[in-house]
């Protein structure tokens, strides 16, 4: 089955909004089987819309357009393709009175342009939208299969998983399974280096790797008549990649850097905490972002100042004047100071110059230094991370709290005495 998504809107054309709609279906579509050959974005504007529908239904078996199936005068999705189908599109009393009474539930006002909603081309399958007044549409036609969804995601994503998926999903001969594998501290060329032979050489799965902002994701994908099957045949794989990477391959099946941290503490029954400074408390936002954090982590400080780091965490003054804030020994006593703070077995500090001013020639953007305290001992780091443009602060200060969990998460996985402060 050969798929083409279409989403619909200038909102999404311009730019004013990410198309998340086109990599959540294309995701679900390929896992199921299908085989996604194109995306395509067309404005709010019949004509266009007719033309990509025309363009799409002739190289395409089926055809998943998102977006323009409201009340408003630029919805007008249902209507092109109808249009350009042949197909007229008749009152459906249902969905008609299903209207009415969402509206009298809430005490709203029904305008009468909301009834257009409840127009579906003849033979078509409405599609029930719980979290919206807009139905979705599947109608087949000479061969063809055209689904239409709504535009908002919190509508979409459940009308497709639920209603859309199990269609494809009985159509498609083979099954697919698809698993990220996630590597921290090698750059993308290093990773397609190791791979080349085995990605050149393999057809089922396929290996590609992707370059994500501190990190790389190696993607497997592997088809087979059942998804149990497929998946069984990406594991030798995803073992060897993991023996080729050690720990930096943290995660074999898209888990979070920080997600493996939070159950690797909780396995060794650890608690950390955090002291940042460039960073404004990412490293702490990230792992209590995780289900189950309160498990290993006690707090954090974010001591931007240098009285802060002094009075909190027992920063020396001297050490202030001397080396600086940005510099290894004042990030080894801010991790010190931290563990001993909230008698954590791990600590943590970052200091550094996230951009896009602040550098020097000694110490230029993108400079931070690393802190890691434990009961045995304190090790210290610095990275430069380079970077330009508008995002030289969102990128360094990213790659450092990477940094900070993937020095956690080490720390964690080669603690071998019982937990003590």
């Amino acid at each position: 089955m050969n798929c083409e998504i279409i989403a619909v809107g200038d909102e999404v054309l311009f730019g004013d909004i990410l198309n998340t709609n086109a990599q959540y279906i294309a995701a679900g579509l390929s896992d199921a089987g299908a085989v996604v050959q194109w995306q395509t974005v067309a404005g709010d504007s019949p004509a266009l819309i007719r033309q990509a529908l025309a363009t799409a239904l002739t190289r395409c078996d089926t055809v998943i357009t998102t977006g323009g199936l409201g009340p408003t005068y630029d919805d007008i999705t249902k209507e092109a393709a109808a249009e350009w189908l042949g197909v007229p599109l008749r009152r459906n009393e249902a969905i008609a009175q299903q209207l009415r009474d969402y509206f009298a539930s809430t005490g709203r006002e029904m305008t009468e342009n909301n009834l257009k909603q409840a127009d579906i081309p003849e033979g078509a399958m409405p599609l029930p939208n719980p979290n919206g007044t807009a139905p979705g549409i599947l109608l087949q036609k000479d061969g063809k299969l055209l689904i239409q969804l709504p535009g908002p995601p919190r509508e979409m994503r459940p009308m497709f998983q639920n209603h859309v998926l199990p269609v494809i999903a009985a159509q498609t001969e083979k099954k697919r399974a698809s698993r990220t594998l996630k590597i921290f501290g090698f750059p993308e060329a290093a990773v397609e280096s190791r791979l080349r032979e085995r990605m050149l050489s393999t057809q089922n799965p396929t290996i590609a790797p992707y370059v994500k902002n501190g990190e790389v994701e190696v993607r497997l994908r592997a088809q087979a008549p059942t998804a149990e099957a497929a998946y069984a045949l990406t594991e030798p794989y995803a073992q060897e990649i993991h023996q080729l990477f050690g720990l930096n391959n943290y995660s074999l099946n898209g888990e979070t850097l920080a997600q493996v941290l939070v159950n690797t503490l909780a396995a060794k029954g650890l608690r950390a905490a955090t002291a940042e400074s460039c960073t404004g408390g990412m490293v702490s936002a990230a792992i209590t972002a995780v289900p189950g954090s309160s498990r290993v982590f006690d707090g954090g400080v974010c001591s931007y100042s240098n009285e802060a780091k002094t009075r909190l965490l027992g920063v020396r003054p001297e050490t202030l004047k001397q080396c600086g804030a940005v510099s290894e020994p004042c990030a080894g006593e801010m991790a010190d100071g931290i563990r001993r703070l909230m008698q954590a077995d791990l600590g943590i500090s970052v200091t550094g110059i996230a951009g896009p001013t602040g550098g020097t020639e000694q110490k230029p953007v993108g400079t931070v230094c690393f802190g890691l305290s434990t009961p045995t001992g304190t090790i210290t780091l610095t990275r430069q991370y380079r970077a330009s443009g508008d995002d030289v602060r969102e990128n360094s200060r990213t790659r450092a709290t990477m940094e900070a969990l993937f020095l956690l998460l080490k720390a964690a996985v080669e603690w071998k005495e019982a937990p003590h402060v």
